[in-house]
């Protein structure tokens, strides 16, 4: 399931928080802030959607959420990468170098964390 700009928008402001009333979402906002009854039904549907939920404190709400950050934007990666790149992962990242304003700092920087990452793989397939 996938959220609306809208409820990613509000999704950022909680996974942030960790987790929050409605006064501490609104307050995370900046100028000029939506309205408490349109956070409320983004919070709602939202609900229904599995990505977050509740602990009452009498007549309030606080909110967490139930979908890591990580969770949800690796997910949207694998479909951007089915849908866009034919299923490759090389196309992906050929994209970074060829089809972006990344610096040449910036391209180093991601070499460097991809290497940390194969090596840590590797690793792990060594000892498991």
């Amino acid at each position: 399931m996938q959220l609306s700009n809208s409820e990613e928008q509000l999704m950022e402001h909680l996974w942030k928080l960790e987790k929050a009333f409605m006064k501490d979402l609104l307050e995370s906002y900046p100028k000029p802030k939506p309205a408490t009854t349109t956070v409320a039904t983004l919070l709602k549907r939202m609900i229904d959607k599995k990505f977050v939920a509740y602990k009452e404190f009498g007549n309030s709400r606080e909110y967490f959420p139930l979908v890591k950050k990580e969770d949800y934007f690796s997910k949207h990666i694998n479909v951007l990468i089915k849908n866009f790149f034919n299923d490759s992962t090389s196309q992906f990242a050929s994209f970074f170098t060829t089809s972006t304003n990344l610096t040449q700092n910036e391209l180093e920087e991601l070499k460097k964390s991809l290497m940390l990452n194969f090596k840590e793989r590797k690793n792990e397939r060594i000892f498991n």
